[in-house]
């Protein structure tokens, strides 16, 4: 899974707890879903920030899902950093609410 899949992941469950607080009539156990769903929201916001260290985990990553290929180091460090682009991207949609 890419950092984009995982981070629309992490927002989707944040909605879709939002959406069952809804349905809950106890206070106390809807600020519980909300503190959770706010929780996956941050965590996906700090997952889709870049920095060398997971660009280059994420690259080693698929070099080896890749068969290992030799000579194709920098193609693939620029589809994991194009990865954290598009997850930033998508994390900045994010609005506090979700």
């Amino acid at each position: 899974m890419n950092q984009k899949q995982l981070v629309a992941h992490l927002i989707e469950k944040a909605r879709k707890y939002r959406g069952y607080a809804r349905w809950v009539g106890d206070r106390q156990t809807v600020k519980g879903i909300l503190a959770l769903a706010a929780e996956l929201r941050d965590r996906a916001r700090a997952l889709a920030h870049p920095d060398e260290g997971k660009i280059r985990n994420r690259a080693r990553e698929i070099w080896e899902e890749n068969g290992k290929p030799q000579g194709r180091d920098l193609e693939l460090w620029l589809q994991a950093e194009r990865e954290f682009q598009e997850a930033q991207a998508l994390a900045k949609q994010i609005g506090d609410d979700v």
